[in-house]
């Protein structure tokens, strides 16, 4: 078992929200055992079934807890969403200082869109993605990553037992999250747009173009994207402006949140990831700004990620408001450093005076071009978070 960066504080009640298979009751599990908490598992049909007709059944069975003399002290509700009643509950227990509760979920989209009780600011929010190249350390191997992605259970298996686990997530993914809770009234269009998305992944989004290739309107297609942002299989990379109504009129663009899902959607699990093609580049693009974010929530750091595009169409892939600092960023999966394109670079971020310049490669020399600071892809993390240097 890989040792998680996030490690949610236990002197209060917090949600734990991530993708399927991502760790999130691994992580509980260690953090919080049976002899330390009660365990109400939704995914359990029963369990769900007994809670969704009387959700009170849960008041009773907390009141029979605290009248124990060693009472165990938090409650786990694993994947709370599906019977978000329960959170009212939750909340007299937490208010009376009966109870402190962990609550994980796959989707925040019930909660968030049909006015759930979140507790009123007395619970922390944590979301759990897949792992990260310091998580997995020693078992890290980036063409493997490209290729296969980062789930736990991807490290446990040979090649042909990934490609059937990672399809079956998609499968899953529609089963239980779209069609389970009835997210779209047709499922067809939904799949074909799932994997438009995977195939069009990490580029700037066409609504339009979107709405005429699933044959719906645009409006249908928007609310696609907010499902999948909502139940946490992909995330918007807003488009960089200081002006925040010019930067709300601009597209963003959309990543799934893992390389191996992304390519299992797509449908192209089985083709190789040739060095030097726009594939590769372009999951190596998507890896780098995937695990920023993932760095980002596991070290539990207030920053926005954006990208820029100029008038002409030039692109910068990433920017990263990072407290004080902001850092320009252009991702280029050669394992060469081309002048040329360094020099582009330089040239585009002009604008951005306030900012550190960083080129992001597998070339494994760190270099200096004017501004512009080039750094393997490990480096460039170690740098942006401060980590000190690798062992």
């Amino acid at each position: 078992m890989f040792k998680r960066l996030l490690t949610p504080s236990l002197k209060r009640s917090f949600f734990l929200f991530g993708p399927r298979a991502t760790g999130k009751s691994t992580l509980l599990r260690k953090l919080l055992p049976a002899s330390d908490a009660i365990w109400i598992d939704l995914l359990d049909p029963e369990t769900e079934a007994a809670l969704a007709r009387s959700p009170s059944q849960l008041t009773a069975m907390l009141k029979k807890e605290h009248d124990f003399k060693r009472p165990r002290k938090w409650v786990v509700i694993d994947e709370v969403q599906k019977i978000p009643e329960l959170l009212s509950i939750a909340q007299q227990f937490i208010q009376r200082k009966e109870f402190l509760f962990a609550l994980t979920g796959s989707s925040a989209r019930k909660l968030k869109r049909g006015g759930a009780n979140l507790l009123g600011g007395r619970a922390s929010w944590f979301e759990l993605s897949s792992l990260t190249h310091l998580e997995l350390e020693r078992s890290f191997d980036l063409d493997e990553v490209l290729r296969w992605g980062t789930l736990p259970e991807v490290f446990e298996l040979d090649a042909s037992e990934k490609v059937r686990m990672l399809r079956a997530y998609g499968t899953l993914y529609l089963k239980e999250e779209v069609v389970a809770e009835q997210l779209v009234r047709k499922v067809q269009p939904f799949r074909s747009f799932l994997e438009l998305v995977a195939l069009q992944n990490s580029q700037i989004v066409n609504y339009a173009k979107f709405a005429r290739d699933c044959h719906v309107d645009i409006t249908t297609i928007q609310g696609y994207f907010e499902i999948l942002a909502d139940t946490l299989i992909g995330f918007e990379l807003p488009p960089f402006d200081r002006s925040i109504r010019k930067r709300q009129r601009r597209n963003p663009k959309f990543f799934l949140f893992d390389t191996g899902v992304a390519r299992a959607l797509a449908g192209t699990l089985e083709q190789p990831l040739v060095s030097r093609t726009q594939a590769s580049g372009r999951a190596f693009e998507q890896f780098v700004i995937t695990e920023f974010r993932r760095l980002i929530l596991a070290f539990e750091k207030d920053w926005r990620m954006s990208y820029l595009t100029t008038r002409d169409g030039a692109e910068i892939d990433l920017v990263i408001d990072a407290g004080p600092e902001r850092w320009a960023i252009e991702i280029k999966s050669s394992e060469d450093i081309d002048l040329v394109e360094v020099r582009k670079f330089e040239t585009l971020a002009g604008d951005l005076a306030d900012a550190r310049l960083l080129f992001i490669s597998r070339c494994p020399r760190a270099q200096k071009h004017g501004r512009v600071e080039c750094l393997p892809w490990e480096s460039a993390f170690q740098e942006v978070f401060q980590l000190g240097n690798p062992s």
